[in-house]
């Protein structure tokens, strides 16, 4: 089985913002493979699907960014074993609008649900799809920036640059993380 865990943080208010990304790839990425078994568990949303003959478990934590790693670890603990390899989407300020990088274990990068992974699992040898929101302009404060909704020329690109990583997703689970880094960084 392969772990796809998009962060974000859950609620109405938040559901375009730049920090919900992973949220809204996941989402993308579930409806296109096909969701078979939707539930809600262990403070997250589980969504069972399947892409290229492997069986995926999608994963959004309902925890708020910065606890995301004890939802996390707790899906982990459930299916240990059965994991063949896991990969987290999230918002990342150091690349610019709408570019992804995909990248095998490394660090947070300062960014507070990585963190909390990170703490939970005890390591942080895991993929990672980063999708780019650039840095805010001027001195706003970069963690009232993650919680604004994109701007309208963004929006205007989003859904194109969306449709890239569920691509960049799908290739993960058909040839993994050394092929996809390899296409799409």
């Amino acid at each position: 089985m392969i772990l796809i865990i998009g962060l974000g943080n859950p609620g109405e208010e938040y559901g375009q913002t730049r920090h919900n990304i992973g949220f809204i790839i996941l989402n993308k990425f579930s409806e296109e493979t096909g969701i078979l078994v939707q539930i809600s568990k262990f403070n997250s949303i589980l969504i069972k699907s399947e892409y290229a003959g492997k069986a995926l478990l999608c994963v959004k934590p309902c925890t708020f960014m910065n606890n995301s790693g004890s939802a996390v670890l707790k899906v982990i603990e459930l299916f240990e074993g059965k994991i063949e390899s896991t990969i987290v989407i999230h918002d990342d300020l150091d690349i610019e609008f709408g570019e992804i990088k995909l990248k095998s274990g490394g660090g947070t990068g300062g960014h507070n649900g990585l963190e909390s992974i990170v703490k939970k699992l005890g390591c942080s040898d895991f993929d990672r799809l980063r999708f780019g929101i650039g840095r805010p302009s001027g001195r706003k404060d970069p963690a009232d920036f993650v919680l604004s909704k994109f701007k309208r020329r963004e929006t205007r690109e989003l859904d194109s640059c969306i449709t890239i990583s569920v691509e960049a997703l799908k290739d993960y689970v058909e040839n993994g993380i050394n092929y996809v880094m390899n296409k799409y960084n």
